[in-house]
């Protein structure tokens, strides 16, 4: 059975779609199957692929009844990874949702059926704690949190774990934290460093040993439709997201 992991964190810009973007793909080319989510209505996921024009329908008419995910999901570029794609629709989703019943578990009954399809179900999250976000925590297993190495940032995660410990009280019991990943790491800055040994302090093994430095790359390549992995898979950032995938197989016993 697969895994669903909610990619997360309330602040924007942090690293949340191009983790997504580039440690799906780095898992893809280890030959597992994937499948992202991408659950925040901007669609930069959708964009990072190259999808666009590919679209039909997205993840608004999965939630508003209107299509099924069969009808939705796209092949990436890569074989064995594919998305389920949104548009700037997805924003009416939350509040068509509010007069649901258990409009919470809209998402999970769509991608529970499909773990025995996918090894890991990533979903790219809103940076915000809306109706959107709250049914990604409720569908997911667990949380991996970007952490970007800049002032203001265990603020941010302070707040984060809060709101996970709220949902695990009531909605989702067995709510984990897969893990944090620190994001833009700047070894020459010493704040950056600060961060990087701050966070570290505070969640311990919670946090991968891997970090995924700032890279012109990992801010180029969704233009060109592709992860970096892809577009320029020596580059440092790629690298960092291919040692991530490696780190997280390692951790579930897999062999990279």
């Amino acid at each position: 059975m697969g895994k669903i992991i909610a990619i997360t964190n309330q602040k924007g810009g942090v690293g949340k779609t191009t983790t997504a973007l580039n440690l799906s793909a780095s898992l893809a080319l280890a030959n597992e199957n994937i499948l992202v989510v991408d659950s925040d209505p901007q669609g930069n996921l959708t964009s990072g692929f190259g999808l666009r024009s590919r679209m039909n329908s997205g993840l608004y008419e999965v939630y508003t009844g209107k299509a099924t995910v069969e009808d939705i999901m796209l092949q990436t570029l890569i074989p064995n990874l594919y998305i389920l794609p949104t548009t700037m629709d997805l924003f009416a989703a939350e509040i068509e949702l509010l007069d649901k019943a258990d409009r919470e578990m809209t998402l999970k009954n769509m991608l529970w059926p499909l773990k025995k399809r996918f090894r890991y179900i990533f979903i790219d999250c809103p940076p915000s704690f809306g109706l959107l976000t709250l049914n990604a925590l409720v569908a997911a297993e667990s949380v991996l949190v970007p952490v970007q190495c800049e002032y203001f940032a265990m603020e941010g995660v302070s707040l984060l774990i809060k709101l996970l410990w709220r949902i695990r009280g009531s909605f989702n019991e067995t709510l984990d934290m897969e893990g944090i990943l620190l994001t833009m790491y700047n070894r020459h800055i010493a704040l950056s460093r600060q961060i990087s040994e701050d966070v570290r302090k505070m969640f311990k093994s919670k946090v991968y040993d891997t970090v995924s430095p700032r890279n012109i790359i990992l801010a180029e390549s969704p233009s060109h439709g592709k992860p970096a992995v892809l577009y320029a898979p020596n580059s440092s950032g790629a690298q960092g997201y291919i040692a991530l995938a490696k780190e997280i197989l390692n951790e579930n016993n897999l062999l990279f």
